[in-house]
C-alpha cells in the first residue's frame, strides 16, 4: 500500500513517499497525507528541518499514480478537486515555517519534480533524472502546480521541460538552476542529511524569517515602511542575543527559538 511515512529523529523529520512498487508513485491520498504532515510539522517548534525523500533508490517519485487519473480524475469537478489536493500539498512544503531539503536518487518525475521544486534545497545523485513528459500523455500540467517550477527555474526552463517533454540528467538539471547541488549517488544521503544538520545549527527563527521574506521580495512590490521595521523583530528575540554571546565567548550557540 502506498504511504508518507513520518519519522523524526531529534531536530530533523522525514518525509518518506513511499510506493515503490509504483517507483513512488504518488495518489490522492498520499497528496492529502502530505499536507497533513506538513500541517503537524509546522506546528511542531521542536522541529528545525524537514528532509523529503522516496523509498528506496529507484526514484524520488515518478509523478502521479495514472491508474488513478481514469477513475478519480474523468471530470471537471473531479480534476478540480483532485489538482486543488496536489496545490494544496506543494503550497503546504513551500510555505513551510521549516525548511525543507529533497533528498533524490533515481527518477524525479512529473509530481516528484513538483515536490523537489517546492522544497527549499534539492541534494541529487549523478544518476537521478528529471522531467515531466505529460505532452506524451495527452493532458497539460495544472497552473497551481506549474507555479513553483515557473518561481524556480524561470519560464524559459519550464517551457523546454513541458514542450519538448525532455527527460534531464542531474548535471543539466543543476546548469538549468533546478538543483541546489549533485553529489555521486553513494554519497547524496549522507549530503542531504549534512545539510539538514547545517540547517539545524541556525537560529530557527531567522530561518523562517529568511524564507518568508526571499519569498517576499520575489513578488517585485517595493516593502512598506511597516515592512522594513518588521524585518528586525529578531532584536527582541532571546536566540539573537544569544548568537551575539556566542560570538563573543567564542562558543556554539544553543538556539530556542525564542
Amino acid at each position: 500500500m502506498s504511504s508518507i511515512d513520518l519519522k523524526i529523529d531529534g531536530e530533523i523529520a522525514t518525509l518518506t513517499l513511499n510506493n515503490p512498487a509504483k517507483l513512488n508513485a504518488i495518489d490522492l491520498a498520499m497528496w492529502r497525507a502530505l499536507s497533513h504532515h506538513m500541517a503537524t510539522l509546522a506546528a511542531d517548534s521542536a522541529v528545525r528541518c524537514i528532509v523529503l525523500r522516496g523509498a528506496g533508490e529507484a526514484a524520488f517519485a515518478a509523478g502521479g499514480d495514472l491508474e488513478e487519473f481514469v477513475s478519480a480524475r474523468t471530470t471537471l469537478e473531479q480534476a478540480l478537486l483532485y489538482h486543488g489536493e496536489v496545490a494544496a500539498a506543494l503550497n503546504a512544503i513551500a510555505d513551510s515555517p521549516h525548511p525543507t531539503v529533497a533528498l533524490i536518487q533515481g527518477a524525479c518525475i512529473g509530481g516528484g519534480l513538483e515536490i523537489a521544486g517546492a522544497c527549499d534545497l534539492r541534494i541529487a545523485g549523478e544518476s537521478a533524472k528529471f522531467g515531466a513528459p505529460i505532452n506524451k500523455l495527452g493532458f497539460s500540467m495544472y497552473p497551481g502546480e506549474m507555479e513553483g517550477l515557473l518561481r524556480l527555474a524561470g519560464a524559459a526552463v519550464v517551457k523546454e521541460i513541458l514542450l519538448e517533454g525532455r527527460i534531464l540528467g542531474a548535471r543539466e538539471a543543476y546548469e538549468k538552476g533546478l538543483l541546489t547541488r549533485v553529489v555521486p549517488d553513494v554519497q547524496v544521503c549522507d549530503e542531504a542529511y549534512a545539510t539538514a544538520r547545517r540547517i539545524c545549527q541556525g537560529a530557527p527563527l531567522v530561518a523562517g524569517w529568511h524564507k518568508q521574506w526571499i519569498r517576499r521580495l520575489q513578488d517585485g512590490r517595493p516593502l512598506s515602511d511597516a515592512e522594513k521595521a518588521a524585518s528586525f523583530a529578531f532584536l527582541d528575540t532571546e536566540d539573537y542575543r544569544e548568537g551575539l554571546a556566542a560570538f563573543l565567548e567564542k562558543r556554539k550557540p544553543q538556539f530556542k527559538a525564542r
